[in-house]
């Protein structure tokens, strides 16, 4: 970039409150950015072929990254917790969820321990991938739960990598067939789709089209790009038990009377959440 394209640039983001203009992407598009393993209702069995795109430095593609799993208005959302750096250490950052949690288990008492969990965020691993069904729509976002059994995806994923070598390499690494089944849930209200087995193909190029290859690879979206990453009034409002509502005049989520701000002639309002139009990570079933 040049001199003149940062001066252009910096006056831009200057001149549009110090925020950088962002693209609106509609919810079909952002259903595009997500892989997901579930199964169509009714659907007993399935299968499904990807492949895991390499890093460019080397590095693994796996990234760790933590969720909580809490219902907000009756409706289960992985939130982002901002506490927890991928290996599980803190990062210094306030996380409300987390304050809760160390809050309970500090009192002694077995009932806030075994409440505690309610508010302990989870290890999910997100990758990077393409669906050989759905090649048109590039470069995807597949995130799933560390299961500390041992019997989770990354379990059936990493014996691959054991004997097949990095199936992830552009020229000689392979694709992967996910064969999915639909199991009962533990309360049997239900099923939800388990990725029962993960088998390797044949060594074959990422796709015969280099130029195609090439843009997939060099595709610079992480994942915080795709999945959403709630503000911090957002999570306080969940840890007090509230729910969180968007302020169109403060331009920030409130929760409770203490919220509703009367400023003279100016009351402040509670209208829908600027993302309830958008598709999140949060309505998808997986």
């Amino acid at each position: 970039m040049s001199s003149l394209d940062a001066i252009l640039n910096q006056y831009e983001k200057n001149s549009q409150g110090g925020s950088e203009k962002k693209k609106f992407v509609s919810n079909e598009e952002r259903l595009k950015k997500y892989f997901a393993t579930f199964l169509p209702k009714g659907t007993k069995d399935g299968e499904k072929t990807i492949r895991i795109l390499p890093t460019s430095d080397g590095t693994s593609p796996f990234k760790e990254v933590w969720f909580h799993e809490i219902q907000v208005q009756g409706r289960w959302q992985k939130i982002y917790d901002p506490g927890k750096n991928g290996d599980g250490s803190r990062t210094g950052e306030r996380s409300p969820l987390n304050e809760v949690e160390d809050a309970l288990k500090l009192t002694g008492n077995q009932q806030d321990k075994e409440l505690a969990r309610q508010y302990r965020s989870k290890k999910f691993y997100i990758v990077k991938v393409i669906d050989r069904d759905k090649e048109e729509e590039g470069v995807k976002f597949w995130r799933f739960k560390h299961n500390y059994r041992g019997d989770g995806i990354m379990d059936k994923l990493i014996p691959l990598f054991q004997k097949r070598g990095d199936v992830t390499d552009t020229v000689e690494g392979r694709d992967l067939t996910l064969i999915l089944k639909a199991v009962p849930t533990p309360n049997g209200n239900g099923t939800y789709t388990s990725v029962s087995t993960i088998m390797a193909d044949d060594k074959g190029p990422l796709n015969v089209n280099d130029s195609l290859s090439t843009e997939w690879n060099s595709n610079t979206e992480e994942w915080k790009d795709v999945y959403s990453q709630k503000p911090i009034e957002y999570l306080e409002a969940i840890s007090k038990g509230e729910t969180p509502e968007w302020d169109s005049n403060l331009g920030k989520y409130v929760y409770g009377s203490s919220d509703s701000v009367d400023m003279g002639t100016q009351t402040t309002t509670t209208t829908s959440d600027p993302q309830a139009n958008q598709t999140t990570d949060e309505d998808l079933p997986f």
